[in-house]
């Protein structure tokens, strides 16, 4: 079913059941994606890993088709039904999944990672779009922040099933369980939610909305052109340094290593050329690219914190993967939640004073989520400077788990804000190809840098601070979050002036 075949619908119970749905299918988008953290120990045993090896793993192998392909799927999602493109995009990642559970090295692990990649691309910017077209502008940033419930629920649920099950009956399994559980959910995403009418709930209605290619004034693509060149002339040279590493003999670097930046810079190109129209839309806007850079930022931490936590609670906690599983499950559930809900709620009153509220409200909290994760890490230095000779091993497991509370929800507070922010920076044709590119910055830096980052950290860290390293590395990255709030600021100045109603 297409945009043109259902208007909105007029009773708020079938909205909210659409948002029901997308929050479900957001879930297994994250528990997907996040589960390998669980498995990470698992995983590094079997293959005999390195820490940056798990984090290419958790991190490129993903990230880098993910981020990419969304554009191209998204700009698709303006044009077409943008359930269709859900519903395979989740059959897709779901049965790259299961396959994860076959793998039997590293390459084939890393094959099937891209893969899950690959469909997860489609799977959020087409929603982002239809939840803007199922709710006011009003109830956006609160719409979107339940939507974003399926991060922690995600990561909750993979962290425990996940673990749980690898406790149980093996690695694979947990792979193969939770991937099946997304093809079995496709069918309902595609036979109950209508695709409704794009900026239907705008002010004014849009019903009559332009395309794509007319809501830029004169269709002025000149921008989106020039930097899809840019990335054409990036993939030549990677390509041209390759060939010459590989054939010449002449050291400039990995030929393995610099093919696939070519690969990927050719994606981005191409991606951007079809995108061109929105692209020149919003990529002349500072507030785009200060909400992206920002959001990024926090996401190297966001992203590498939550996939490397349950190794360091192995390494320094002294935790059981069972006990991570039950322990961590409940870090990410009771504070993401919260943390979501909170952010997309005060960032929705706040901005009824002034648009840079949206931007503002998560630039504070990344300024108080620093300090709280190294006092958790810290636990049980801090009981030892209130009770005379320190306290339990559980007393310290006890506080550690509060005072993660807090910072894992700050560190989510920006997904309902900045997600709603991005949606107002183009006309509503343009929302779902904007949205990929926002989440092109966002995850090809956060996810791609923020896994691989702490993993190469750990080992450059490692001859020094041994098993601990990876409580160092996790220290160093705590300075995205400064960055991210510097840059969110930013924003809050720059976003009343390039707002689209």
């Amino acid at each position: 079913m297409t945009d043109t075949d259902a208007a909105v619908p007029a009773r708020t119970g079938y909205r909210f059941y659409v948002l029901a749905v997308l929050i479900l299918v957001y879930m297994l988008n994250f528990l997907d994606r996040q589960i390998i953290g669980i498995l990470g120990p698992r995983l590094i045993e079997q293959f005999g890993l390195t820490d940056t090896e798990f984090g290419l793993l958790g991190g490129i192998a993903f990230a880098s088709v993910y981020s990419t392909l969304a554009i191209p799927l998204a700009w698709m999602a303006d044009r077409f039904s943008r359930v269709w493109i859900m519903t395979g995009a989740l059959a897709v990642w779901s049965g790259f999944t299961a396959l994860c559970g076959t793998a039997q090295n590293f390459t084939q692990l890393f094959l099937f990672r891209m893969g899950v990649g690959v469909g997860e691309a489609g799977g959020v910017a087409p929603a982002y779009s239809l939840i803007a077209d199922y709710f006011p502008p009003h109830q956006r940033a609160r719409a979107l922040a339940a939507f974003a419930f399926g991060i922690p629920l995600g990561m909750a649920a993979g962290t425990l099933v996940g673990g749980l099950l690898a406790v149980a009956y093996g690695w694979r399994t947990s792979f193969i369980v939770v991937g099946l559980a997304g093809v079995v959910l496709a069918p309902l995403l595609l036979f109950t939610i209508r695709d409704p009418k794009r900026g239907a709930t705008d002010t004014p209605p849009a019903a009559a909305a332009p395309s794509p290619e007319a809501a830029l004034a004169a269709g002025d693509a000149r921008v989106g052109r020039l930097a899809a060149n840019v990335m054409f002339g990036l993939a030549a040279v990677a390509a041209a340094l390759a060939a010459l590493n590989q054939f010449a003999g002449l050291a400039f670097g990995d030929a393995r290593v610099l093919g696939f930046g070519a690969l990927l810079a050719l994606v981005i190109a191409v991606s951007l050329l079809i995108a061109r129209t929105t692209a020149s839309a919003v990529l002349p806007k500072k507030s785009f690219w200060l909400l992206a850079l920002g959001a990024a930022s926090s996401s190297v931490c966001g992203y590498g914190v939550a996939g490397w936590l349950p190794t360091f609670f192995i390494r320094s906690f002294d935790l059981t993967l069972s006990q991570i599983s039950w322990y961590y499950a409940g870090i990410v559930l009771i504070g993401g939640v919260a943390g979501i809900w909170l952010g997309g709620a005060v960032a929705d009153k706040l901005a009824k004073r002034g648009k840079g509220a949206y931007p503002l409200t998560p630039a504070i909290a990344f300024l108080i989520s620093a300090p709280l994760f190294i006092a958790a890490m810290n636990s049980d230095w801090l009981i030892a400077q209130v009770l005379p000779g320190g306290g339990t091993h559980v007393q310290a497991l006890t506080l550690a788990f509060l005072i993660f509370l807090i910072p894992t929800g700050l560190n989510l507070a920006w997904l309902g804000p900045v997600t709603a922010a991005v949606q107002h920076l183009v006309p509503a044709p343009m929302r779902s190809t904007a949205s990929a590119l926002f989440l092109l910055i966002n995850n090809l830096l956060g996810i791609a840098v923020g896994f691989y980052y702490f993993g190469w950290m750990s080992d450059l860290l490692a001859p020094r601070f041994g098993d601990e390293s990876l409580r160092w590395a996790i220290y160093t990255g705590m300075g995205f979050y400064i960055l991210a709030s510097i840059l969110l600021i930013g924003a809050s100045r720059t976003l009343k002036r390039d707002w689209v109603d």
